[in-house]
């Protein structure tokens, strides 16, 4: 088992890493947002990629997502938590907390959202997008270290990167969404089609728009609340890191079918498929196409 962390706003490093070292990957499908740091926590191999960049230098709709999650599969990484910054639709969830969602709505349309395409198609199941077992390591995670959080969720990804209006803010608390954010998608699709365990923490920094007696989502307030969550962030990490070295393992094959999500999905005739396309995802889908 090798566990992977993507950084969202605020998390761009993973303090207290042994033999620390950042290294380029190279996939198919582009440049990743940044090299990725290597190193071990508490004994346990640990991959680290900051979603935006060392510096932020990456809008969520030019992060190359298919690129990020190849390079995490190239480096061997069997479960990756996803940690980002989001706006909240419910009272209860303010700023501060962490919400380890469990459901997605996508309403990005900037963004390849897939490795399958012409030459190879698949259609993987996203009924249950998020690794309940992973879910729940990290649901106790928090509750040891004292994170405000909460379990379960509907996380609305929008394009951006505009905050949203107030008439669509007030649509998405309509629809029954929990919280607002502009990376989570493509990003767990992505995972899904890897065949790797993805859990997501969303990590509350604004009421977004809707809220009467707040003021309007802007970048000086989610900044101050990002410095508080990133640092809680980190700890997080460490918690499921000891969990992990207590025993509490997450071995395969996972309960859920994530290590196993292409064993139904190719639907392309083998002798239709096209070899470039294949030779593009000898990370991705390796273990399938090999067999």
């Amino acid at each position: 088992m090798k566990l992977g962390v993507i950084g969202g706003s605020g998390v761009y490093d993973i303090d207290g890493l042994e033999n620390a070292e950042w290294r380029e990957i190279e996939t198919p499908w582009g440049r990743p947002s940044d090299a990725l740091l290597f190193g071990r926590l508490n004994g346990v191999e640990l991959v680290f990629l900051p979603r935006h960049g060392r510096g932020h230098p990456h809008s969520p709709s030019s992060i190359n997502y298919r690129a990020n999650i190849d390079a995490m599969k190239r480096a061997g990484v069997t479960s990756i938590l996803s940690v980002s910054a989001c706006g909240s639709f419910r009272e209860a969830l303010e700023p501060g907390v962490f919400v380890i969602v469990d459901q997605f709505i996508d309403r990005t349309f900037a963004r390849e959202k897939s490795f399958f395409g012409e030459g190879l198609v698949a259609h993987v199941s996203m009924a249950k997008p998020v690794c309940a077992r992973l879910g729940d390591m990290v649901e106790k995670s928090a509750s040891e270290t004292g994170i405000p959080y909460a379990r379960g969720g509907v996380y609305l990804a929008m394009e951006g990167p505009q905050f949203s209006s107030l008439a669509e803010s007030n649509m998405y608390r309509a629809w029954g969404c929990d919280v607002i954010g502009m990376t989570n998608m493509p990003e767990a699709k992505l995972a899904r089609e890897a065949e790797i365990c993805f859990a997501t923490v969303a990590m509350v920094t604004d009421y977004d728009c809707w809220h009467p007696h707040h003021d309007d989502v802007d970048v000086a307030s989610v900044i101050a609340v990002l410095q508080r969550n990133a640092a809680h962030a980190k700890e997080l990490v460490k918690q499921v890191v000891g969990r992990i070295v207590s025993g509490e393992r997450l071995e395969t094959p996972c309960p859920a079918g994530c290590d196993r999500a292409l064993d139904t999905a190719l639907i392309t005739a083998p002798e239709k498929r096209d070899p470039q396309v294949l030779a593009k995802l000898d990370a991705v889908a390796g273990r399938v196409l090999k067999g």
